[in-house]
């Protein structure tokens, strides 16, 4: 169940990673402040990608998702990435073998 939390956390990243992609295209919805939920949810050209961001300056064990984190990866049913810098994003942007 996904519920509302107060004053969540964005990593010091999010706001780059959301600009990129805006700037590539991508309609992004930001969706960080639902608990057991991925940061943002990305679209364009039919693709829907969940997507949490991870701040890679940090040491890996900061990066490690949180239990709601990892429970919503496990039963989300369509693309779900992890993005930890804008060369990601750069990745993701790429047209796959679907587009």
């Amino acid at each position: 169940m996904m519920s509302f939390r107060r004053a969540a956390r964005t990593d010091d990243n999010q706001a780059e990673i959301v600009a990129l992609f805006r700037k590539l295209g991508w309609y992004v919805l930001i969706v960080s402040q639902l608990k057991n939920c991925c940061d943002i949810i990305v679209s364009k050209n039919g693709r829907t990608v969940a997507i949490e961001i991870k701040d890679g300056s940090k040491v890996p064990s900061a990066r490690k998702l949180s239990v709601g984190e990892e429970k919503f990866k496990n039963e989300w049913q369509g693309e779900y990435a992890l993005v930890i810098s804008i060369d990601d994003v750069i990745d993701l942007n790429k047209p796959t073998k679907e587009s």
